[in-house]
């Protein structure tokens, strides 16, 4: 196998590692969200509301990236 060769089936290997985790991260966090972040109307304070917002702003800026919106448009 040439060096070249080497080097795109480490890459494609490593893209497929860091892809699998990105869909059980995704998957993780639906489940979280479906069940409300594991919380009940009669519990919700600023504090979740903070969380959550923080959780929101995270996953903006991948969006952002990821779909080269927001500050990251062209």
């Amino acid at each position: 196998m040439t060096r070249r060769a080497t080097d795109i089936t480490k890459a494609l290997d490593a893209f497929i590692a860091a892809k699998t985790e990105i869909d059980a991260m995704l998957e993780r966090l639906a489940a979280l969200s479906a069940d409300h972040f594991e919380t009940s109307p009669d519990e919700i304070n600023w504090g979740h509301v903070g969380t959550l917002n923080h959780y929101r702003t995270k996953l903006r800026e991948i969006t952002d990236m990821a779909f080269s919106e927001g500050e990251h448009a062209e």
